[in-house]
């Protein structure tokens, strides 16, 4: 799967890869900025925190968006999960009925796939005074193979509730580049 080039990857096993990865990303943002241990903290353990979430809910990598648009932070983040129950699409979008906007898809290379669009005011939001709702696109892929009990859960979420629409066209375009290896590498149902 290809994000952009501004999104930052978070592997979340084994933990002191999050840790080292979320410690690079403290020391690329806050490069040159001495006088501010204080906030680096605080988003350190922010980030820390929302990385451990990601992992608890059995998360395997968190990508984080530092986009810009005329000098306006376009905040997304993806995290990859996989899930250990096999489903095709159409027993997806019947188990997720009710819960968001739900249909299946077709994936370019990934085949058939269950896609669920909700908005929700979520913890982080309300604590910041947000008035806006954040947009959380899901994608339920099978992981392919005969023997495969798994699927791929990719949950994206942005709080940019006025470019939503824009903010899922990316997200849908993001998830039309996935792929899986072929079993010759020897790697069974890993997304490229």
């Amino acid at each position: 799967m290809i994000t952009p080039e501004d999104w930052y990857r978070i592997p979340l096993r084994p933990q002191e890869q999050l840790q080292a990865s979320v410690g690079a990303l403290i020391q690329r943002q806050f490069a040159g900025v001495d006088d501010q241990p204080i906030l680096r903290r605080q988003a350190e353990e922010r980030l820390l925190d929302a990385a451990q979430a990601g992992a608890d809910q059995g998360g395997v990598v968190l990508y984080l968006s530092f986009l810009e648009a005329d000098g306006i932070p376009l905040s997304a983040s993806l995290l990859v999960s996989r899930i250990h129950e096999r489903f095709d699409s159409l027993d997806a979008v019947a188990a997720l009925a009710g819960k968001g906007a739900v249909a299946p898809v077709s994936l370019p290379s990934a085949g058939r796939a269950a896609r669920r669009r909700r908005a929700e005011r979520s913890r982080e939001s309300r604590k910041l005074g947000s008035e806006f709702n954040d947009t959380i696109v899901e994608y339920f892929v099978p992981v392919p193979g005969p023997e495969s009990e798994e699927s791929l859960m990719l949950t994206f979420s942005t709080p940019m509730e006025p470019i939503a629409d824009a903010m899922v066209e990316l997200f849908d375009a993001i998830v039309g580049t996935l792929r899986w290896q072929s079993r010759s590498t020897g790697v069974k149902g890993k997304p490229e």
